[in-house]
This record gives structure tokens, C-alpha cells and sequence, in this order.
């Protein structure tokens, strides 16, 4: 297994991962007894979450791996003279860790999205992938369902956890409750990917996504998003700022772990590409 290199843009870690890199260590940590390891998916509005949010600023500088998933985060590495191999979403993860967890024997344990979300995504890939074994639980991220959420993984058997309760919310969720989920070796946020795999969400043709344009096919789908697109050239600017300081100013308040509708667009959907 190759090692990556890390590189930050605004303080934010980002690992220079391929699919086939990032799929070798989660078997590695499933056939270890290391504990739980957390991966970020990252994009702008992570990036740009960050530097208002110390608690997620501080959960993104503890994740094991934090992947690019954003084009925009491709293009800022550019800028700042650094290479990243390829984008690795979300979305396009999850039918690969399906593929991967049929053939080794693994269980998935889906949390959050919107009413009856997770489970049509679950049967989408249990149609491709007979073998996958997967069990959904739709419950929210307040703390009151934690206790009955977390006996649920546990009783599940599950070896790997993605949860859709949107960013930060579900980055924070994870590293929270980490310590009470001994089972699980993998833990990753997938924002909208549910959505996505269930195709309840259209994605961009894949001309657009090759052309980084994503971000603007779902401007023109859901135009009511249009001021989480305003982080996009604050993104850029930032970058472009701050491009010699490695760590720009944080802000110094730690908000808590705020609770999200229930949905898979959680706090901030996976907008920016």
C-alpha cells in the first residue's frame, strides 16, 4: 500500500489519496484491532466551515484520512503548487466499499438522510452487490437518540459506518461518540451520497463533473442553494489570501454539536465541487 503525502489548504489537511489507496487501508483497519478511524470527505465549504468553526476545524486535524472530495479543493491544491491524484467522493465511494464489503464479508451500517433515504440506497446496492450486508438506521443527530442510535451499530455487527447527516454535523457526530462503538473500524461522513446512490438527487453528467462544473448543475436544479454557492468565490479568495500562511486566523468560539433537520442535506450538503 503506497503512502500518501499531506498537504493543507487553509490549515485543513488533505491527503493525496486514490480510490484504490483509500480502499487498501480501510481492509487494513478492518483486519486490525486499532479502534475506530474516522475519514473526512472534504470540499470547500469544509474547508471555509473551518474557519469559523474551531470544533470542526480541530475534528478535520484528528481525522485519519481527509479526502479530496470537492474539484474545488483539486484546483486550489494547483494553485498553491501542490498535485492531488483524483477527486474521491462520497458518492462514488460508496458502490466501491459496497463492492469491496461483499466480496470480504464486511457489514455497512447506514445513518441519517431523509425518511426512507438510506434504505432506498441500501437496496440499490444489495440489487449490485448481492453479498453486501447493510443495516439503516434514519435517526437524527440529536443527542437524545444517541443512546438507542449507538446500541443499534453496536447490535448490528457492523465493521464500517458512513453517516448522511450533512457537514459538520456528521463529522462531529462521529468523533463524539467513537469511543462507544468498538466494533467500528471505519467511520466516514458521505453528506448527500445517499441521495445520490438511491437516485433521488440527479448528479451532473459526467462531462460537467470533468469540467468541475457540478457545482453549477445543481445551482440550476436547486436554485434555493444559492447562498451556500456564495462560499465558492469566498473559497477562492481565501485561498488565493491566505496561499503563503498555512494556518490563516481561526475563529476562538467552539460551537456545540448542533442538531440538523431531518435530512441528508444535514448543515451544509455536499454543494461546492
Amino acid at each position: 500500500m503506497s503512502q500518501s503525502q499531506r498537504l493543507r489548504i487553509l490549515g485543513v489537511p488533505i491527503d493525496a489519496y486514490t480510490f484504490e489507496m483509500w480502499l487498501a487501508r480501510v481492509e487494513a483497519w478492518v483486519n486490525e484491532d486499532s479502534g475506530l478511524h474516522p475519514i473526512c470527505t472534504v470540499n470547500p465549504e469544509f474547508v471555509m466551515i473551518a474557519q469559523q468553526r474551531t470544533d470542526f476545524y480541530n475534528v478535520l486535524q484528528k481525522a485519519d484520512i481527509c479526502l479530496a472530495d470537492g474539484a474545488g479543493i483539486l484546483l486550489a491544491a494547483k494553485w498553491l503548487g501542490q498535485a492531488l491524484p483524483e477527486r474521491v467522493t462520497g458518492t462514488d465511494s460508496l458502490p466501491k466499499l459496497a463492492a469491496l464489503a461483499a466480496e470480504k464479508g464486511w457489514r455497512l451500517f447506514f445513518l441519517g438522510a431523509g425518511p426512507g433515504v438510506a434504505e432506498a440506497a441500501a437496496e440499490k446496492l444489495r440489487a449490485a452487490y448481492p453479498k453486501v450486508q447493510i443495516t439503516v438506521n434514519s435517526g437524527n443527530p440529536t443527542p437524545n437518540e444517541a443512546e438507542a442510535i449507538i446500541e443499534d451499530i453496536n447490535r448490528s455487527g457492523a465493521n464500517i459506518l458512513l453517516v448522511a447527516y450533512g457537514a459538520p454535523t456528521q463529522d462531529l457526530w462521529i468523533d463524539r461518540y467513537r469511543e462507544q462503538l468498538p466494533n467500528i473500524k471505519m467511520a466516514m461522513g458521505v453528506g448527500g451520497a445517499f441521495d445520490f446512490v438511491a437516485g433521488i438527487v440527479p448528479r451532473a453528467p459526467q462531462w460537467m463533473r470533468k469540467l468541475y462544473l457540478e457545482w453549477l448543475f445543481r445551482l440550476i436544479r436547486q436554485p434555493r442553494r444559492w447562498k451556500r454557492m456564495l462560499r465558492l468565490p469566498l473559497f477562492v479568495v481565501t485561498v488565493l489570501r491566505f496561499r503563503h500562511e498555512p494556518t490563516p486566523r481561526l475563529a476562538k468560539t467552539i460551537h456545540p454539536l448542533t442538531p440538523t433537520p431531518q435530512s441528508s442535506e444535514g448543515e451544509n450538503h455536499r454543494e461546492i465541487r
